[in-house]
């Protein structure tokens, strides 16, 4: 493994129901389990980690309860934290709700995920060998966008930058955006994410137009669509879309976290970016089985799916993964 993944993300409490199907307006519904686990960026930290890399933690903690129970949940993982906790406040939660379709539904409440600043991130250090990775979510807070996209111009230009924009792509400013993307070296989004970013198009179109009009300096571009695993296409034009496979999916809550971690963990290592597209597919999949947010498996694991997959191994062909 060549080099650590620098996470300057968002790390919160997620408190997690399990329903049958969302309430209707005005009514209540009575949940058949209930959960406090650490989610946002953890989910992604601990499938890189499982899979092989070296994780560190450049975000903001709080330095309540919440930020007490995420500091334990990273150390259980081997996730070292670089800054001190926030002398501000309590890191943020996150309601979940999982319907019995294995969808979810999330409220959140931002804490000091939220807050960054450039004297915060002092402690953080990168080093040549290290990849970095950032979220929408750090980049749609009103407090903390203008530092970390300072940060991430400042970045040493051998360094990698992974950028996930995340359902709240909308929220981030367009300027700030597009100061993001033009320093990205690998984006990973959904359909949706891509189509704001670039316009509506199929495809091969939308990654098309995101590495010759947004992302200047990427190597690649990958678009996760669910079932049908994702397409990538990197730089020199060469492109391929990557089969999902078919699992007996239960929960899909960071499935899209999963993918990314594994795919940036198989490229640290040096496996082939569709070789690591397909990889990411499969521990995304085995994530939907589990329930949970960090529910993603370890290198072991996934490389027994795999060979269970080549070999055509019953077990594999119910309901489509998502990787969204």
């Amino acid at each position: 493994m060549s080099g650590r993944l620098v996470h300057i993300g968002s790390a919160v409490v997620d408190y997690v129901y399990r329903i049958d199907a969302l309430p209707a307006p005005g009514t209540e519904k009575t949940a058949s389990s209930y959960a406090q686990v650490a989610g946002g960026g953890f989910n992604m930290m601990v499938a890189a980690t499982r899979t092989g890399m070296t994780v560190v933690f450049g975000g903001q903690l709080g330095s309540g309860p919440n930020g007490d129970f995420l500091r334990a949940a990273f150390a259980a993982e081997g996730i070292e934290t670089l800054t001190p906790p926030s002398p501000l406040m309590d890191s943020g939660n996150c309601v979940a709700m999982i319907s019995s379709d294995a969808e979810r539904t999330f409220v959140s409440w931002p804490g000091a995920e939220s807050v960054l600043r450039l004297d915060m991130m002092a402690p953080v250090s990168v080093t040549p060998e290290d990849w970095v990775f950032a979220s929408g979510y750090t980049l749609s807070y009103p407090g903390s966008r203008d530092a970390l996209t300072d940060w991430i111009e400042a970045l040493p230009a051998n360094v990698p930058f992974v950028f996930d924009p995340t359902p709240v792509i909308s929220d981030i400013p367009r300027p700030i955006l597009s100061r993001v993307l033009a320093r990205t070296t690998w984006l990973s989004c959904n359909m949706m994410e891509a189509a704001d970013i670039t316009g509506p198009g199929d495809v091969e179109a939308l990654a098309a137009r995101l590495l010759a009009d947004h992302c200047p300096q990427a190597a690649g571009v990958v678009i996760r669509s669910a079932a049908k695993g994702c397409h990538i296409r990197l730089a020199d034009g060469s492109a391929q879309t990557i089969s999902g496979f078919k699992v007996a999916a239960i929960d899909t809550n960071g499935a899209g976290d999963a993918h990314i971690g594994a795919f940036v963990s198989a490229l640290a290592r040096g496996m082939h970016p569709f070789e690591a597209a397909r990889y990411a597919n499969a521990a995304a999949a085995i994530s939907v089985t589990r329930h949970g947010g960090s529910s993603a498996p370890t290198d072991a694991e996934v490389q027994t799916f795999l060979s269970q997959a080549a070999t055509g191994a019953p077990g594999q062909t119910q309901k489509a993964q998502q990787t969204a």
